[in-house]
């Protein structure tokens, strides 16, 4: 025993502690093993340290010596039948995820009636179907379901929406239908919620692409089921879900001018603008009929930032003029619109239009719905008339540089062109003071744009809305201007031939 003893010390003094704690544990010296457990690489050696701590009832250092050892099934034994340290076990086993720790963990917590950790657990171990039973029995389905996540089988998701079928909680239903791929009942189940669900019903459509699905939902959305129809803007969103991009745009049409004619300009403009905004990100050209009634929008919503923002009445009074030209499809607001116009116009020295307009609101139709306010100052244009105006200011057409066009005119008199038109201002652009907005993407006048985005507190895009850093604002060369309005140009002549060839077959 003494030469024993004697080895283990030179071994010591020789800096080979593995040999030394060998040694110690044989002759069961756990206060010296104890002082050389940290130098100690062998796992073994390790484990047979810890199992004679455990034995002897020191369970911290058992629990570090099967730390060491990488034994961590049974540091979480020790941690919930010794230590009482179970959220420690807990933290081990969900980073190990180890199915023995995680079936210790789950019997342990089954005895203390914490369904839901030991529901978590179950199925850390594989058993997901124990775990389904217990949630089923202890209502705790919403547990199993986050544990499950979306690591489940179709088997357990069918299970699950058949749970919340029998409950009554069809949306939940349809949520693991739709997991499980079962998008027929997924859909019946979407569709029993009502308009509520109406988001998920749309994305099961739009993943199952098929003609039965799409008709079913078509008809509810119509009222052909219950004789209600529904919100045209889920017509829209679905036919985007779909990917049917072109029967999405003409939708997106009709509903805009649904808004418009009731006054909801804001809400009108959103709509083409975000459908605008999709079409391009899919490379799909955008039909006239859209871009024109979204520019005829924004030149209305613009007015109030130019005249109150940029001080600019000239260019406000140019867009309401536009929209004046234009008021059959504003029915909702077409004497104040006309009021402001005539007002804006003899303000910034365009009487001739002033008037004509005037003569227009003093019509007997009209007169009884004018503002007090300015009743008698559009008599007075009436019956003295002024009818003085300066030529509207011109600039180079960007099709054809050579000739020069009126500044909010959109069409190039050469080429016959649509130009694009600036954000910020409603003018043409040109090819020397452009620059796109960083947010949209949509165009303006760089001059414009930057002296409109400083004016903003928040500093936003008067197109999308968005937030915009002037630093990310860049000027074009008139090289790359030139080359962004060709690549605009072949997209919309790509969309007119596309057009005309579908026209062609139908006939």
């Amino acid at each position: 025993m003494k030469q024993w003893q004697d080895a283990a010390m030179l071994y010591e003094k020789a800096a080979l502690p593995d040999r030394a704690a060998a040694i110690y544990i044989k002759l069961k010296n756990w206060a010296a093993a104890g002082k050389l457990m940290n130098q100690i690489t062998s796992p073994k050696l390790q484990l047979e340290y810890a199992r004679a701590k455990e034995a002897d009832g020191k369970y911290e250092d058992a629990a570090r010596a099967y730390e060491a050892a990488k034994d961590m099934d049974s540091v979480v034994r020790l941690l919930l039948e010794r230590l009482n340290q179970p959220e420690r076990a807990f933290q081990i086993v969900r980073e190990s995820k180890s199915s023995e720790g995680a079936k210790m963990i789950s019997r342990f917590c089954q005895e203390r009636r914490d369904w839901r950790t030991s529901i978590e657990f179950l199925i850390l171990s594989k058993a997901a179907d124990e775990a389904f039973e217990l949630a089923t029995s202890h209502d705790e389905m919403p547990t199993f379901t986050a544990a499950l996540g979306k690591g489940g089988t179709v088997a357990q998701y069918q299970a699950v929406a058949q749970y919340y079928e029998h409950q009554g909680d069809f949306a939940m239903s349809g949520n693991f239908w739709l997991e499980a791929k079962d998008y027929p009942r997924a859909l019946r189940l979407y569709l029993k919620c009502g308009e509520r669900e109406m988001d998920k019903a749309i994305e099961v459509v739009g993943k199952a692409r098929t003609e039965q699905l799409t008709h079913t939902l078509i008809d509810f959305l119509m009222g052909e089921t219950d004789g209600v129809p529904k919100d045209p803007n889920y017509i829209f969103r679905l036919y985007m879900a779909l990917g049917n991009y072109p029967q999405a745009a003409k939708t997106a049409v009709i509903i805009a001018r649904q808004e418009q004619e009731l006054g909801n300009y804001r809400a009108a403009h959103q709509m083409l603008f975000d459908t605008h905004r999709e079409l391009t990100a899919n490379n799909i050209a955008v039909p006239n009929d859209l871009s024109q009634g979204l520019m005829l929008l924004h030149s209305y919503i613009i007015v109030k930032p130019l005249v109150k923002q940029l001080n600019d009445h000239l260019a406000g009074a140019r867009m309401l003029l536009r929209v004046a030209k234009n008021i059959s499809k504003f029915p909702s607001h077409v004497v104040p619109i006309l009021t402001t116009t005539v007002i804006e116009c003899h303000r910034s020295g365009l009487k001739k239009s002033a008037f004509e307009h005037a003569c227009t609101i003093m019509q007997p139709e009209n007169r009884t719905q004018v503002a007090p306010d300015y009743v008698k100052k559009i008599e007075h244009i009436v019956r003295k008339p002024d009818k003085a105006e300066e030529e509207e200011a011109m600039s180079p057409s960007p099709y054809d540089p050579a000739t020069l066009v009126p500044v909010t005119v959109l069409e190039c008199p050469t080429t016959k062109n649509i130009i694009p038109y600036c954000i910020v201002t409603g003018r043409h652009i040109v090819l020397h003071d452009l620059c796109v907005c960083p947010s949209c993407g949509f165009p303006a006048l760089d001059s414009y744009f930057r002296k409109f985005i400083d004016s903003t507190e928040d500093k936003t895009c008067p197109m999308c809305t968005q937030t915009i850093n002037p630093e990310a604002i860049k000027k074009f060369s008139e090289e790359d201007a030139a080359a962004w309005l060709k690549k605009q140009r072949e997209r919309a002549a790509k969309g007119e031939a596309k057009k005309s060839a579908e026209q062609q077959a139908v006939r």
